[in-house]
């Protein structure tokens, strides 16, 4: 019975030293430094030409580097010039259409209109002096009053086409309508932007990278006739790379943005990485299958983007890393 009892308080004793051990242990993990782990998130741009067409040449392989505004690859420009060239001959067209309502009339058109006037003036005046002389005929019986109908007919159309002249030559010395200066005003406007559109689908045949980067793949080749925004090549950009790192909820409060942190990978061990905290996620998540860490993976934690200050080829995409942070005291 002893016995029995004196085994029963060893276990007891086992069993609270056993947890006074774990909760200390417990403990000293949440008090030491935070390690994250997480993968390398490199930036990757699909280039494509913003207008349809058949490639001439690709400049660029896969594993090629790229400089900013370099050239990567080119369409056939010519059906690009032949439309510029058109829309160029359209807007000169309609250029001087404005020039033409703006000056108004020619001088020769309105001295031509004053001519007419003067003419139609003394046939006029003529006119009127054979009816007046009909108009006394007739009182003699000298005339037949056909005569004097006749007479007066022409005289009333000689005063008609007078006053025609006169309002052609009013209508030539005030030029043309506002309504018909701001018609051509808006046409030529009109072709002057078709000209920026044919001039900037011309540039949009050549192909350039919009950042230094590495080619990853090249999906056309030379001759293909590819429609606007097809993926000619992909492009992995140079900067910005990140880590996207996970952090559990008892050491969120030990980081904050701005933190400097060391970044490991397992090629070189000995020569971190420097970065800092650009972000933190408001939001709790379960940790994804692809990162690698000494907790269960359906602890709740929290994502972060971690900036890498001096990247260079050996950060790749996807590759996994050890984020330890150089000060883990709160802000």
């Amino acid at each position: 019975m002893k016995k029995k009892i004196v085994f029963a308080l060893l276990l007891l004793a086992l069993g609270a030293g056993a947890l006074i051990w774990t909760q200390n242990r417990k403990r000293a993990v949440g008090s030491g430094p935070v390690q994250l782990y997480g993968n390398v998130d490199i930036r990757e741009v699909n280039l494509g030409f913003r207008v349809s067409g058949r490639i001439i040449e690709v400049l660029r392989d896969e594993g090629d580097a790229a400089e900013a505004g370099e050239v990567l690859a080119r369409l056939d420009a010519a059906p690009y010039e032949r439309a510029l060239a058109e829309a160029k001959a359209q807007m000169e067209s309609l250029g001087a259409r404005v020039r033409l309502v703006e000056a108004g009339y020619r001088p020769e058109e309105i001295a031509q209109a004053r001519a007419v006037l003067r003419e139609r003036e003394v046939t006029l005046t003529n006119a009127e002096r054979t009816f007046r002389r009909q108009q006394e005929l007739l009182a003699t019986r000298a005339v037949s009053e056909q005569d004097r109908d006749d007479a007066e007919a022409r005289a009333r159309e000689a005063q008609a086409r007078l006053a025609s002249a006169q309002e052609q030559l009013r209508l030539l010395e005030a030029g043309f309508r506002t309504e018909e200066i701001e018609q051509a005003r808006a046409e030529w406007a009109r072709a002057r932007a078709a000209v920026a559109r044919a001039e900037l689908q011309l540039e949009d045949t050549v192909l350039r990278a919009p950042s230094a980067g590495v080619v990853l793949t090249r999906a056309q080749e030379p001759g293909a006739v590819v429609q606007a925004g097809a993926t000619v090549l992909t492009l992995s950009l140079r900067e910005p790379v990140w880590v996207r790192a996970y952090i559990r909820e008892p050491d969120l409060g030990k980081i904050h943005p701005g933190m400097a942190v060391d970044i490991y990978t397992d090629s070189r061990p000995d020569k971190p990485y420097h970065g800092q905290i650009g972000y933190i996620s408001p939001r709790a998540e379960f940790t994804p299958k692809t990162v690698e860490t000494t907790e269960l993976r359906t602890s709740l934690v929290y994502r972060l983007r971690v900036v890498v200050e001096n990247p260079d080829e050996g950060l790749r995409q996807g590759m996994p890393v050890t984020v330890k942070l150089r000060n883990t005291q709160s802000p």
